[in-house]
């Protein structure tokens, strides 16, 4: 059975991180193996929470990863808590990363045009190392802007023109070096929709969903874990985003519909057979 790394922290509330990762790369019939880099008691998009940090455990948890000259077909990180876990993560990927292994990498430090409260500027440029390292990319609009040294209020005020999508594409092309061959750029909110880009050197394609109020908790999780499972077993990335994002329109419908809190998450839980069809739409 292939193998999954997955870098990202545990909540115990909130439907997101390691617990939304888990279920769906099972469901894709891969063997997700977590990384976890700390345990919190939910989310923090709560108004408080309990967080263990895993920094200083790491070491010992890769070593006996080590031990076993483990060999994994997919590497995905997503949060990280600190410029030292960045540090870590590099680290392991020199040493777990080889010709054969997917990495992707979900560049997790802003939204809606600000960095998080709990990233400075160096974790900001520990994940653009990181990002640099990847083969694809999962950033959303604001992500995007940071790693392209771009103007997030300049991009975005041309959303209302008929460029905008080239002009997004345009943005993340300059990314496209190194090993780096895939973005998928995530969330774009057009009016009454949600576009994800897929830029390759060979042009950008745009797959688009209906738009539920605002944002929740878990859904850029949920969208890279189907990204890296699809891609691990062999699926083109046309039909991993098509797979993911129907996944996710019909999760966020049904929890809009019984009005969830959005630090709660989505119920994807009722969704998750819909990833056992090839097809790609319900």
């Amino acid at each position: 059975m292939q193998k999954i790394a997955v870098v990202n922290d545990m909540s115990g509330l909130g439907r997101c991180s390691l617990t939304a990762a888990m279920p769906v790369l099972s469901v894709l019939g891969t063997e997700c193996c977590p990384l976890p880099t700390a345990i919190l008691s939910n989310q923090t998009g709560y108004d408080s929470f309990f967080c263990a940090d895993l920094t200083d455990k790491m070491e010992a948890y890769i070593a006996e990863w080590r031990k076993r000259s483990v060999h994994f077909d997919g590497i995905l990180t997503g949060y990280l808590a600190s410029a030292e876990q960045a540090d870590r993560i590099l680290t392991f990927l020199n040493e777990f990363k080889t010709e054969t292994t997917l990495y992707v990498c979900d560049p997790v430090m802003a939204d809606d045009g600000r960095v998080y409260d709990t990233y400075d500027d160096a974790l900001c440029g520990k994940i653009a190392m990181l990002a640099a390292r990847a083969d694809v990319l999962t950033p959303n609009l604001t992500e995007l802007c940071i790693l392209a040294g771009t103007s997030y209020e300049m991009l975005t005020a041309e959303s209302g023109t008929a460029a905008y999508m080239q002009k997004i594409a345009d943005v993340a092309s300059a990314l496209l070096c190194g090993s780096v061959q895939t973005i998928v750029v995530t969330g774009v909110r057009v009016q009454d929709e949600i576009c994800n880009l897929i830029v390759t050197e060979h042009g950008y394609s745009a797959v688009r969903s209906r738009r539920f109020g605002g944002s929740y908790s878990g859904t850029g999780d949920l969208f890279s874990a189907v990204l890296t499972g699809e891609l691990v077993r062999g699926k083109t990335v046309m039909f991993a985003v098509e797979k993911a994002v129907r996944f996710l329109e019909a999760s966020i419908a049904e929890t809009y519909a019984r009005g969830t809190d959005r630090n709660d998450g989505v119920n994807f839980q009722n969704y998750l057979e819909m990833l056992l069809d090839e097809k790609v739409r319900p």
